[in-house]
């Protein structure tokens, strides 16, 4: 055993540290330093000891086992218990708790045992502290359970019978099998009621619980910022904000993008650009979950409805530069600029399809300052697109390509040797994380006729090569004709099919203007600020708990009339509160799409929650509660910090409990986004008036 002393933070006194041991309190220290005991983080046990030491402060809980009085209730036969292991491990915990002996104990044995009966807190990962307790106190529940033998009760439904008869009737059945010092402190009963759509047979069934999960109001709407790339070439992409619902589908965005930029939302691709690269491609009917807030949302208006014109295919094109690897005989090619979207005929000339690509990128190409004939051309080029060419992105199949260079007077280029087709014929790897790809093929230069050129001509700014999977696809072009063709697989739009623009070095150095990528407009809905609702209220929660809601299709429900499984309406109604009453805040939601944490602010009172307002028992009594302790989490999903705030009943004060620190807290403190399970006690039964097992 190693002993020291360790001061308890803001603290007049000190306490010697403890490390495992199992001494038991004196009654007679004095009540101030009880409770204020630390629980050693053993290794992401933090959600743990956020749940032990809510559970510590609850006064009742806590005296039934400093009392001893649970060994006169262990029930080690019960076969759903686990031979009260878990009681023994509890009490010999909260014992060092409240010894007032330690600043702060580390419950490896206490681990253990929950480890053994339930393998999914065995390990050292992060865990749900709500999940912890459940378990916690429904094994309690069962190693202390009064009853040895079980009867067997047939449920019965209400079938129009008053609820006060069905409620106590329910009621009792639930204690003839399940009557323990947590049925006293901890269970309530709760009123269901389904309703069939089909018949309207009604159903009506009383339920205990041991706590209320309750869900929280959700935005309905997401805003989304996303950039819209029009088919005018000369246009820059324009920043739209744009209001979409919370669960809806990619359909709904093009709807809002088109209300604002009238472009028609058929004529809308939505794709998801990282690294020069289409990222993903999206679906109409795929859903927005899927969008992220930090991802780079691109919208590319096109010429064609795809789903409907099957005359023409939609590509995707990445902008790669090509050059040689110093001691390597392999071309390497980078990807660089902002990767489109093109709609061309799914049958064409190679020249025609180099007409339109041009056409897109005249925006980013620039002419020479040293070749008065380039400038010229590039001018010429971006005529076309002003007198009206781009609402198609067709240049006539006959025309002259603008952007040539010529070979002769290309400096860079004189000692540059086409290679032959066959020389680099081999296919690529694949799209690898750097977004590089390797053994890059060059296209033999075609003139205008048609013809491959070996002597001096003009030379294109790039050559083009089509990837499907990864691959080099060889087979779109017939070599007879140099003729493009399209197949029915072409027709589906992918991110992993593309058309790659191959630029030498040089040329782009010399007439690509990187600089204009980043020039966007921005449009006006980007001045929105949508209002921040500060925080909701606990009652707003409890509100919706209580809310008539339409069961889904994952989850019917069997109706005895129909024979048959029905998508009923459901509604919960609170009869009876227990003097304790737990409160588990739904802040992680999990879908087929997505995980997520809700950060709202849950505004929850710290004295005098009337309950009685969601009573349903016209005989209920008093139902006022005041806050004892919080389990809080911070941080998001699948990892956080789990700490506690509680109330000591020593002094009345409020502690943080964060793993083995222990400190005092305000009362503001305890109010924060971090709030996830609540803990009340009802205004009878902190001075003993109320009833619990214990005081019989």
């Amino acid at each position: 055993m190693y002993l020291s002393f360790f001061s308890v933070k803001n603290s007049s006194y000190s306490l010697p540290t403890y490390c495992n041991s199992y001494d038991y309190p004196d009654q007679s220290r004095p009540s101030e330093r009880l409770g204020l005991c630390g629980l050693s983080n053993l290794g992401n046990t933090c959600f743990m000891n956020s749940a032990v030491q809510c559970l510590s402060n609850i006064p009742p809980l806590t005296d039934y086992f400093l009392k001893d009085k649970y060994k006169d209730e262990l029930n080690e036969d019960n076969p759903l218990g686990m031979k009260g292991e878990i009681a023994r491990a509890y009490a010999e915990l909260i014992k060092q708790l409240w010894s007032g002996k330690f600043s702060y104990v580390t419950p490896r044995p206490f681990k253990t045992q929950v480890g053994r009966f339930a393998p999914q807190f065995s390990g050292y990962q992060q865990q749900d502290s709500h999940e912890l307790l459940a378990f916690l106190l429904d094994g309690l529940h069962e190693d202390l359970n009064r009853i040895r033998k079980k009867p067997y009760i047939q449920l019965k439904d209400a079938n129009g019978r008053p609820d006060k008869v069905v409620a106590e009737e329910a009621w009792e059945n639930h204690i003839k099998r399940n009557d323990s010092i947590i049925v006293d402190i901890f269970h309530g009963l709760f009123k269901s009621t389904l309703v069939c759509p089909v018949c309207s047979k009604v159903s009506v069934t009383f339920d205990p619980f041991c706590y209320l999960t309750l869900p929280l109001p959700m935005k309905k709407e997401r805003t989304l910022e996303v950039y819209l790339v029009r088919l005018d070439p000369l246009a820059k992409p324009t920043q739209y904000k744009l209001t979409v619902p919370k669960v809806g589908y990619i359909s709904d965005l093009c709807t809002s993008l088109s209300s604002l930029s009238e472009v028609p939302a058929e004529k809308m691709i939505v794709t998801d650009i990282y690294n020069h690269r289409f990222h993903r491609i999206f679906a109409t009917n795929e859903n927005l979950s899927s969008i992220m807030e930090r991802d780079d949302i691109y919208v590319f208006e096109v010429a064609v409805n795809r789903m409907e014109d099957t005359d023409h295919v939609v590509i995707p094109v990445h902008l790669r530069e090509k050059y040689k690897q110093s001691g390597y005989n392999h071309t390497s090619t980078p990807l660089f600029g902002l990767p489109f979207l093109i709609a061309v005929p799914r049958s064409l000339s190679e020249d025609k399809l180099y007409n339109m690509l041009l056409l897109r990128l005249c925006r980013f190409v620039r002419s020479s300052v040293d070749e008065d004939e380039d400038n010229e051309e590039t001018q010429l080029s971006k005529q076309h697109t002003v007198n009206g060419n781009a609402t198609n992105g067709v240049l006539e199949e006959g025309s002259p390509s603008e952007m040539e260079t010529d070979e002769q007077d290309d400096e860079s280029s004189q000692d540059q040797e086409l290679p032959s087709e066959n020389e680099n014929s081999q296919s690529e790897d694949s799209v690898g994380g750097d977004n590089e790809l390797e053994n890059g093929v060059v296209t033999p230069q075609i003139s205008s006729k048609g013809e491959q050129t070996v002597g001096p001509t003009r030379k294109r700014l790039f050559t083009f090569q089509f990837n499907n999977m990864g691959k080099t696809d060889f087979s779109l072009i017939k070599e007879d004709t140099k003729q493009i063709r399209f197949d029915e697989g072409h027709l589906r739009l992918s991110d992993r099919s593309y058309l790659s623009l191959d630029w030498e070095p040089e040329i782009k150095k010399k007439y690509f203007d990187e600089t204009v990528i980043e020039d966007c407009d921005k449009h006006e809905s980007m001045e929105y600020k949508p209002q921040k609702k500060a925080f909701v209220k606990l009652k707003d929660c409890i509100e919706l708990f209580t809310t008539k809601e339409k069961l889904g299709a994952e989850d019917p429900w069997y109706c005895p009339n129909c024979k048959q499984h029905q998508q009923a309406t459901k509604k919960l109604d609170l009869w009876s509160l227990p003097p304790v009453l737990v409160v588990h805040l739904k802040r992680f939601s999990y879908s087929r799409y997505m995980r997520d944490k809700l950060d709202s602010l849950v505004d929850f009172p710290l004295r005098d929650l009337d309950m009685s307002e969601f009573l349903i028992n016209p005989n209920a009594g008093p139902c006022r509660y005041d806050l004892i302790a919080v389990s809080n989490h911070y941080g998001g999903m699948g990892g956080g910090h789990y700490t506690a705030y509680a109330k000591n009943k020593g002094d009345e004060k409020w502690y943080n409990f964060d793993d083995s620190s222990v400190s005092p807290a305000s009362e503001d403190q305890c109010v924060s986004k971090a709030g996830y399970v609540l803990f009340y006690q009802r205004q009878d039964t902190v001075k003993g008036t109320g009833y619990f097992a214990l005081d019989r």
